[in-house]
């Protein structure tokens, strides 16, 4: 009776070990999430009628209006970027690559931000594309080839029914069925 005690108590010990990982590892998720909007709101710190920031260590320059409005474009542009990164990074789900899209939108405005470019959140779009490109289907296969093995379809069947000619209403609703 005692060795069953025991081991009962070794068993418990060690799953008390291992889940205190988890709670760690969420919350450390949970503080750089809740860091956001103090991380957001930095850009107030910075001079605001001035294009040139100095310091000891550096000098920023700016054709933006003012070094404000400059970090407030660029925080703008990160934060979003650092939630979805957490967000990707996270993601247990299949269809967590999609995010991709957004994060290089948001990458390719705050290059866009960075380099002062006269066009801003204009010109992302053709170089998202591409990557939309690859993307978007090999998301939509890989939700494909999970809902056929859930549903029990072989890849005769699949192939099929990808060759079959439907209206387009048919095709929207075959992407919920």
């Amino acid at each position: 009776m005692d060795k069953q005690n025991n081991k009962l108590k070794e068993n418990e010990s060690a799953h008390l070990k291992t889940d205190k990982k988890p709670k760690i590892y969420g919350g450390v998720i949970v503080l750089l999430i809740a860091v956001s909007p103090f991380l957001f709101y930095s850009y107030k710190s910075f001079p605001e009628n001035s294009q040139v920031w100095e310091t000891y260590f550096f000098t920023i320059e700016t054709s933006f209006y003012s070094i404000y409005d400059f970090f407030w474009f660029i925080v703008g542009k990160i934060i979003p970027l650092y939630l979805l990164l957490l967000w990707f990074f996270t993601c247990k789900h299949w269809w967590h690559w999609i995010l991709l899209i957004p994060i290089a939108m948001y990458a390719f405005q705050l290059w866009g931000i960075v380099n002062e470019s006269k066009g801003l959140d204009e010109l992302e779009i053709y170089y998202i594309i591409p990557l939309m490109m690859v993307l978007v289907p090999a998301v939509y296969l890989i939700r494909a080839k999970l809902f056929n093995k859930v549903r029990g379809d072989d890849l005769k069947t699949f192939e099929e029914d990808l060759l079959t000619k439907k209206s387009i209403w048919q095709q929207v609703k075959d992407l919920f069925r």
